[in-house]
Formats: C-alpha cells, structure tokens, sequence
C-alpha cells in the first residue's frame, strides 16, 4: 500500500516493559515528503516518541527502524487539532453576534469555548493514543 503509510526512520533509545521510546532521526527529504503538510515532523530536528512495548518483536536498544502511522490518521488528527477549532470559534462568534452579544463578549467567549475544546481534546488523551499509535517496522536494506 503506497501512499497509504508515513513512516520517518528512528532509533530506539530504550525499551521497558511498558513503553519503547524512539528518537526521529532527521533528514533532508522530509522537506520534499507529500506529507510533510500533513505529518509536521519536516519542522522538528529532533523528536522523541513512546510507543507501547510489544512484547513479541526483537528490537533492542539503539536499533534503527521505521515509525510508520497510517495517513488516515494524520488527516484526522489535522482535523481534531486545526479545523473543528476553528469550527467552534467561527460558531460561538458567530451565533453570539447574530444575538446581539457585545462583540468583546462574543470574542472572549469564543476562545473560551476553544479553550474547553483544547481542555476536552486533552482529558481524551488516553483514548486518542490508543487511536494514533505508531507501530514500529525493521528497516529494509536495498541491495
């Protein structure tokens, strides 16, 4: 499935019983990535993720490997984190206005009804994880 996937190579730091942290190794072609729009790992040089520990795979330590996370995922996770914001603050400002609200009210309210999204968003953090989890593969070698 090409184009399906968006995986970034990494090296494993540390491994416990609970979670295998991975340290994104940076590279030049995250710039030219179809996805990179969409993934934001083309702005970060150095980036650490924990990945629950599967206790069937054979990695160790300081291994390289691909982190691979379904494109599908990464669009939904554009919309939870930029667009439906932006839904909620058009809609509170809105409605507000059209009901006469002072418009520094209608404002304020506004971001504070993005700021209870944020704070919802953040309280499903556990859920949400267990939605967008990174699995990792084993690097191929081209010959």
């Amino acid at each position: 499935m090409v184009g399906e996937e968006v995986s970034h190579k990494g090296r494993i730091i540390s491994i416990t019983p609970e979670f295998t942290t991975v340290e994104i190794l940076s590279e030049a072609a995250c710039g030219s990535c179809h996805a990179a729009a969409v993934c934001g790992m083309s702005e970060i040089q150095k980036k650490v993720l924990e990945l629950p520990t599967r206790h069937y795979t054979s990695f160790r330590e300081g291994d390289e490997v691909n982190l691979v996370l379904r494109r599908t995922m990464g669009f939904k996770a554009v919309w939870l984190a930029y667009v439906v914001p932006l839904f909620v603050l058009l809609a509170v400002l809105l409605g507000l206005t059209a009901l006469g609200v002072a418009e520094l009210t209608a404002g304020l309210s506004a971001l504070a009804a993005v700021a209870l999204y944020y704070l919802v968003l953040r309280m499903m953090r556990d859920r949400l994880r267990n939605d967008y989890s990174f699995y990792i593969t084993a690097i191929t070698k081209k010959q």
